[in-house]
């Protein structure tokens, strides 16, 4: 892991923040294009930090959190828009709930400073799911009410995946 803060990955991360500003435009082709450039962003921002050994500490915390106000941004305006019920954007983010949870877990465990974060496969699952549902949301598609539920039972899921990180990477270390 380097120390370096301004990499290539990090910037590319960044770059969702205002991303998810053209979200406020209402313009169909600009929202499609803020979608499928967080997309393409996120899905290179972490590659390239592995590929070129310029993983940070940073980029860890730095790629979930735009991730999160990017889909929480694009939530908030399609709810407003109508496009949403609270219910179904409370369940999209449901995964960020059992995080929090998790988080607690390690801080009162005092796991927190040894954990070192990283993205687990049922959380990739979920970010693609929610970009794919933004999607749909932008091109006034109809969401099956039954899809938003999955998001529940994805993020618990996750919350195993994050356990089970965890007694591997004790196991590794004994």
């Amino acid at each position: 892991m380097t120390r370096e803060v301004f990499t290539i990955s990090n910037a590319l991360s960044v770059m969702r923040a205002p991303l998810a500003a053209l979200l406020f435009i209402q313009n169909v082709k600009v929202r499609a294009l803020a979608l499928f450039l967080a997309m393409v962003t996120d899905a290179s921002d972490g590659y390239i930090a592995r590929r070129f050994g310029k993983t940070t500490r940073l980029g860890a915390v730095l790629d979930p959190l735009m991730d999160k106000l990017f889909v929480l941004t694009a939530l908030s305006i399609y709810l407003y828009e109508g496009k949403l019920v609270i219910w179904q954007a409370l369940a999209m983010i449901s995964r960020d709930f059992y995080l929090c949870v998790f988080g607690i877990y390690l801080r009162v465990t005092d796991q927190w400073k040894d954990y070192r974060c990283r993205a687990v496969t049922w959380g990739k699952i979920i970010t693609t799911l929610q970009f794919l549902i933004l999607i749909a949301l932008t091109f006034n598609m109809t969401i099956p009410s039954i899809l938003f539920p999955t998001f529940i039972l994805l993020g618990l899921l996750a919350f195993i995946e994050l356990f089970q990180v965890i007694r591997t990477s004790r196991s590794k270390n004994n």
